[in-house]
């Protein structure tokens, strides 16, 4: 691995000890919980839609986990704002990889991707067109 991995592993721990749009917002269109207890990583998502209800007008998480699984939801947050439902239901795990900009280990896949699934089965629930509980990467 190049400089160019160092800058992205040097990216991945200043989101995780300095997480941007960290904490909860009052009053959000939806929320939603998801684990990996492989890992033991714990995500819960806010995400307020604008008056259309279908664009991401601000997003915030709290969570307890690994590096990857918090600075994950801290770049996503960021990412997500200025998006429709339809752009977070098409995202797919090789856009959070990307966004890491590192290669992770298949392993550690659930823990990247939980806050993109956490937040897309959110948008499902709020849409009526999923019913659970809590999100899990169990299953993946």
């Amino acid at each position: 691995m190049g400089l160019g991995s160092d800058m992205y592993r040097q990216q991945i721990l200043d989101h995780y000890k300095n997480p941007r749009n960290y904490g909860e917002l009052e009053d959000p269109t939806f929320t939603h919980i998801g684990e990996n207890p492989m890992c033991g990583d714990e995500i819960r998502m806010d995400i307020v839609l604008d008056d259309d209800e279908e664009t991401i007008e601000r997003v915030a998480f709290k969570g307890d986990g690994c590096a990857i699984s918090q600075a994950s939801a801290s770049m996503l947050s960021g990412k997500l704002a200025g998006k429709t439902l339809d752009e977070l239901h098409e995202m797919d795990r090789d856009d959070v990889i990307d966004m890491l900009g590192v290669d992770i280990s298949p392993m550690r896949v659930k823990c990247a991707v939980l806050a993109e699934k956490v937040a897309q089965d959110g948008a499902e629930i709020y849409q009526g067109e999923l019913d659970v509980e809590k999100t899990t990467t169990e299953d993946d």
